[in-house]
C-alpha cells in the first residue's frame, strides 16, 4: 500500500529510458515485447507449450524486479499488457484447435512470499491480463484454482532435477469458483526458468480433469 501511494506522490522515471512519465513507457515496452514460444532446456515432463513476451534481461528484468520484489504497483498495468498480448498470440497460433472461453490460472506464490512482499504479483497480473484478453476479443476469466499442498524449499540455486523433486506434488486444485465448465487453461507466471513450477501446476490441473495446452509468462530466463 505504501509503495502504491509513493508511486502516485513521487512518480519515478521509466526503467528503460529514464524519462519522466510512465514507469515503463510505451516506447520501451514496444521495444522489448517479442512474443514467442520459448521452452526451457531440458524441458520437464508435462510442461505445456510455453510462450513468453521477452527474454528475462534488460528492461524487462528491471520491470519485473521492481514490480515483484519492490511492490511497484505502477508496473502492473504495463506487464499485464505484454502478458495479455503474448497470450493472444499464443492462442492465435493454435486457433485451429483451441477456442475460448479460457480459464486464466495464476501459479500461486508461497504464503510466506506473499507475506514478505505484501502482495501477490502473479495473481494480480493474471486478473488484469484476463480483462485485457476479453476486451480484445479473446474471452477469458481468471480462475485462482491452485493452492499450496505443502511447503517447498527455496528454489534459488537448485538444478532442474532438484527443482522438480522439490516441487513434486506441491500444488493442488482448490474449490474455487470462476472457471467456465470445460474451459482450456492458460497457465500464467511471471518468469519461466526451468519450467518445473509450470509443469507441476499443469500436473495438478490435469489430475482434476482440466485441459492445459498453454503456459504464458512475462519473461523467459536464458539457460546456461
Amino acid at each position: 500500500m505504501l509503495n502504491a501511494w509513493l508511486d502516485l506522490l513521487l512518480p519515478q522515471p521509466c526503467v528503460g529510458c529514464g524519462r519522466a512519465g510512465a514507469r515503463l513507457c510505451d516506447g520501451c515496452l514496444a521495444g522489448v515485447t517479442a512474443p514467442a514460444r520459448r521452452m526451457p532446456e531440458p524441458c520437464p515432463a508435462g510442461l505445456p507449450e510455453c510462450w513468453s513476451a521477452a527474454p528475462y534481461s534488460g528492461v524487462v528484468r528491471k520491470a519485473v524486479v521492481a514490480y515483484k520484489e519492490r511492490g511497484e504497483a505502477a508496473m502492473a498495468s504495463a506487464l499485464a499488457d505484454v502478458l495479455a498480448f503474448t497470450a493472444a498470440r499464443a492462442v492465435g497460433a493454435h486457433a485451429d484447435r483451441l477456442a475460448g472461453p479460457f480459464a486464466v490460472v495464476p501459479v500461486p506464490s508461497a504464503r510466506r512470499s506473499v507475506r514478505t512482499r505484501g502482495h501477490d504479483p502473479v495473481g494480480r497480473l493474471a486478473a488484469l491480463a484476463a480483462r485485457r484478453l476479453t476486451a480484445s476479443g479473446v474471452e477469458a476469466r481468471v480462475w485462482p484454482a491452485l493452492g499450496q499442498a505443502r511447503r517447498v524449499a527455496d528454489q534459488a540455486g537448485l538444478s532442474s532435477t532438484e527443482r522438480a523433486a522439490n516441487l513434486a506434488s506441491s500444488l493442488r486444485v482448490l474449490d474455487a469458483p470462476g472457471a467456465p465448465p470445460g474451459a482450456p487453461v492458460l497457465l500464467v507466471d511471471d518468469i519461466v526458468t526451468t519450467g518445473c513450477t509450470l509443469a507441476e501446476a499443469a500436473r495438478a490441473l490435469r489430475a482434476a480433469g482440466r485441459l492445459v495446452p498453454l503456459a504464458v509468462t512475462v519473461a523467459a530466463t536464458r539457460r546456461k
